[in-house]
């Protein structure tokens, strides 16, 4: 977090001042374990494994919150009989060891039929908008079509959904209780296999475990922070789920701090996934309308049937529509949903790329992101971008996705040239965060509104400059047109009215910007009466009759009272500790999601020193310090009558209502793709087996593309003997546009490099300072040597082939900032990385497996012969995979999309 997210760390430091303890559990020691309490070392990829000893230890000692677990969470559901567990032996009784599998695995789809995991008596339905199918055939549940549209993903801000409330024991015995079975789950997760999978001393893990415990329960919490990297690994879902299920059964979710806290704040990652860049949700997490969802009734009927605020799901989606289309948008044609493009499959992308290699896509668009050195198997990025007709890129710097058709290293090696690339590269400066006003959204789920600062230089805009006169033009030029197929973007409201101050004159419309207060209105909320427009103040305001408006439901409010409440800036010494007037927080500007969680099923807080809401029996209402995420008159004795549905099916006692029968889910029972629970898998590569599924090594549901150039690492491979993890540097940006591009980051960190240990060093003969070559299937870098203790070997108990030896894994860490173009240069990191991604979410993986040599990396041809050399001695398949410029790779016998090539069952 020091590293990553300086600025966020000193209220770490400031709470360590205050007496907290600061854990930090990583493969490397960084500026973060510098001034920890304790640094908890692991290999890269075994997370799950080492979260899941505590999950454990907390289960095996009592050491979980037992009336809060009761109350608010699935424990006591009984899930049916058909369910079977990874730790199961198969059904037909030929042998006794656990399968690794749970029950509704599809060998062929490689994919998850989960009807089996449902409750007892409870039909699995799908979740709200995503009911064109039916459970295991491909529909939203599970199935191929599921993990390919990343369906886990979907179901964003509220969770999958169910067929009806389950039967439950309160007293957790029943052996088909979701408690028993996490119990049964996470029993062989013992300190001693921590050791032997992720390397952990036990003294040190048991002292996480005990601090873990003492630290949580009625009177404290504990809060787990992760870096975006976190979700960047083959099971980096299952990674977050595993996280939830520790600090829910100690008590820590919806309470003042507790929580687990995504740093994604720098980039406004958060905000691009609320109103998203995502190919499968829209804003606020509403799915992407499925093929066969032809209305908004296919679309969100079967959602208002449904427990919880999802039930309200209409008033969403018509507001949606309606801030889209306006008044274009009508009852008539239902609100204009037919203007809308319906997904079928994986649209994702790393989809996208594959089919730009293939030359099935003409045009692509860049904005702030840089693939030939950001998104991984760099090599395969550039040669897509080579087959295409043209491609738009929006960056500050003059990035290496805009020069790789004459600077590229597929020039070098003479893969390709840049007389026969047909790719015609459009280059947009773009203006930087200080140069154009707008919102950012951090980690709190908290949106602050950022004034500018600076005019852009030059022809630099913004993006909303880009957006604004693009729909502009194609409006202009399809205006006469009277194809239906134009009438979506003709009917787009477009009327945003244009900013005028000193950085841009209203009057002169090719530098004037759109205001952007006016878009953030729209996207807040306004409503319609006797002719006059207010903005709204909450979601729960919303309708489906048309007359509401929102651009994101979540994110309705942040212009009450028509004033911009991202843009509050009242300082912290003048509020009390919620600080409610600093900025906006998603939704309703509550600042602890699930704040219901803090009292207990009779409203009074759990603790008085943790008090932040609670029913006031005078007032008839929730009372607090925060705004209660809970309908505010709802008494905690309410008890939902039969049939009902929506909020109306919440029971007073229920914290988590966006959840069908208002619990934590410490057992999924529908909406995750590769299992109800987290289990141990060994990541994309891996130098060792399993331990705890010794056949089933890998996550079997990944999302693997194993195809010329893409090729994975078989396990145990004496080729790529060592783990490779990519990282990020406190001094450089991301994939480096924004800092390798300034003397002043340059000189702090001047040049690419590798860090590796002492013992790894003395192996492989590399120097301090030296240059080293890191090598994988996919191509090789060079890189200076740092020869230090921070990243140390790992000595795994029963490691080797026959469980009888200790297994040294040396890891090797690799920043990934650098490219060759700016100042500061070098090889990309992810020229190495294998595109293999999450089933839930299509997010990358950045750890790998690699072999490290002294010496520079060899040039120009040599460069291909070097990496094919190494392939074929780990007995890979050769790659006869050059794309030509005008066309696609051609793809040989092992480029399914349902098997990886590598030498496991």
């Amino acid at each position: 977090m020091a590293e990553a997210h300086p600025v966020g760390f000193q209220w770490v430091m400031e709470a360590k001042r205050r007496g907290a303890k600061v854990i930090h559990v990583d493969p490397r020691f960084t500026r973060t374990s510098a001034v920890a309490d304790l640094h908890v070392p692991l290999r890269a990829g075994t997370d799950i494994a080492f979260l899941g000893g505590l999950v454990n230890h907390v289960l095996a000692n009592d050491g979980y919150f037992h009336d809060y677990v009761v109350a608010y969470t699935n424990a006591a559901s009984i899930v049916g009989e058909d369910y079977r567990d990874t730790e199961d032996p198969s059904e037909d009784g030929l042998s006794t060891d656990p399968t690794g599998l749970f029950s509704g695995w599809d060998e062929e789809s490689r994919s998850y039929d989960p009807s089996s995991w449902a409750y007892e008596g409870a039909t699995d339905t799908a979740a709200a908008g995503d009911r064109s199918s039916s459970v295991g055939d491909g529909g939203n549940q599970g199935g191929e079509t599921h993990k390919a549209t990343a369906g886990g993903d979907a179901y964003g801000s509220g969770g999958a959904t169910i067929g009806s409330k389950p039967e439950r024991d309160e007293t957790l015995q029943h052996p088909r209780t979701v408690f028993q079975i996490l119990k049964r789950h996470f029993a062989r997760y013992t300190p001693e296999m921590v050791e032997r999978i992720c390397g952990t001393p036990q003294d040190a893990f048991l002292e996480v475990a005990r601090s873990l415990v003492e630290n949580s329960g009625r009177e404290r919490t504990t809060a787990l922070a992760y870096a975006v990297g976190w979700t960047h690994h083959s099971q980096g879902a299952q990674y977050i789920r595993t996280a939830a299920i520790l600090q829910t059964l100690l008590g820590n979710i919806g309470r003042p701090g507790g929580g687990i806290l995504a740093l994604r704040g720098h980039a406004s990652i958060q905000g691009s996934t609320d109103i998203p860049t995502l190919f499968n949700l829209w804003s606020g997490y509403l799915p992407m309308p499925k093929a066969g969802q032809d209305d908004v009734d296919t679309y969100v009927g079967p959602s208002e049937d449904l427990a919880g605020f999802w039930g309200n799901m209409r008033d969403y989606t018509v507001s949606l529509l309606k801030s889209w289309w306006g008044d274009a948008a009508q009852p008539e044609n239902d609100f204009a949903f037919g203007y809308l493009p319906k997904i079928s499959g994986d649209h994702g992308t790393y989809r996208t790329v594959m089919d730009m290699v293939d030359g099935k896509v003409d045009g692509y668009f860049l904005l702030g992101q840089n693939p030939a050195v950001g998104s991984a198997n760099a090599r395969l990025q550039r040669l897509g971008m080579a087959n295409l007709k043209w491609l738009v890129v929006r960056d500050l710097q003059m990035i290496e996705s805009a020069t790789f058709w004459k600077d590229g290293p597929e020039i070098e090696t003479g893969e390709l040239r840049t007389e026969d690339i047909g790719t015609e590269v459009f280059f947009l400066p773009a203006a930087s965060h200080v140069e154009k006003a707008g919102t950012f959204t951090q980690t709190q789920r908290l949106l602050q509104w950022r004034h500018q600062a600076v005019a852009p230089p030059g022809e630099s805009r913004s993006e909303l400059w880009f957006y604004w006169h693009l729909g502009r033009i194609l409006r202009e030029k399809l205006a006469a047109s009277t194809d239906e197929r134009d009438r979506p973007l003709l009917d787009l409201t477009w009327d945003y009215p244009l900013h005028e101050d000193e950085f841009g004159p209203a009057s002169d419309p090719l530098s004037a910007e759109p205001d952007g207060e006016a878009v953030l209105r729209e996207i807040s909320g306004t409503e319609t009466h006797d002719g006059v427009d207010r903005a709204l103040s909450s979601y729960m305001e919303l309708k489906s009759d048309g007359t509401t408006r929102s651009g994101c439901w979540i994110y309705c409010g942040a212009y009450a009272d028509e004033v911009n409440q991202t843009a509050r800036r009242r300082p912290g010494r003048d509020q009390d500790w919620v600080a409610a007037e600093w900025g906006w927080a998603w939704p309703m500007n509550r600042r602890q999601l699930y704040n219901r969680a803090s009292a207990d099923p009779q409203g009074k807080p759990w603790s008085e020193r943790k008090a932040l809401i609670w029913w006031d029996e005078d007032q008839q209402r929730w009372t607090g310090h925060d705004v209660p995420d809970f309908e505010a008159t709802k008494p905690p004795s309410y008890v939902p009558p039969a049939g009902s549905r929506g909020p109306e099916a919440i029971a007073g006692r229920d914290p988590f209502i966006m959840q069908a029968d208002g619990k934590a889910w410490l057992f999924a029972p529908s909406g995750v793709v590769d299992g109800p629970l987290p289990t141990h898998y060994e990541g994309a590569e891996s130098p060792v087996g399993n331990p705890l599924h010794p056949n089933r090594v890998y996550n079997p549901a990944r999302r693997a593309f194993p195809r010329p150039g893409n090729r994975g690492v078989p396990t145990r491979s004496d080729v790529y003997p060592f783990v490779f993890t990519t990282y990020r540097l406190t001094e450089h940006h991301t994939a480096g546009g924004m800092s390798r591009t300034l003397p002043y980051l340059s000189e702090l960190q001047p040049e690419m490099f590798i860090e590796v240990s002492a013992e790894l060093a003395r192996e492989r003969g590399l120097e301090h300072q030296g240059w080293a070559t890191v090598v994988t299937p996919r191509s090789a870098i060079e890189a200076r040597v740092m020869v230090t203790p921070r990243v140390r070997p790992l000595r795994l108990p029963g490691g080797g082939e026959d469980g009888s030896e200790v297994q040294v894994v040396h890891q090797v860490g690799i920043p990934w900032h650098w490219g060759p173009n700016g100042i500061s240069r070098g090889d990309a990191a992810n020229e190495l990385v294998e595109i293999l991604l999450d089933p839930n979410t299509h997010i990358q993986d950045k750890v790998g497996a690699c072999d490290v040599v002294p010496g520079r990396r060899p040039r120009g041809p040599a460069l291909v012969e070097y990496v094919a050399a190494r392939r074929a001695a780990a007995g890979l398949p050769t790659d006869d995979d050059v794309p030509s410029p005008c066309g696609g790779a051609e793809l040989d016998a092992d480029a399914s999309e349902v098997t990886d090539g590598r030498n496991t069952p």
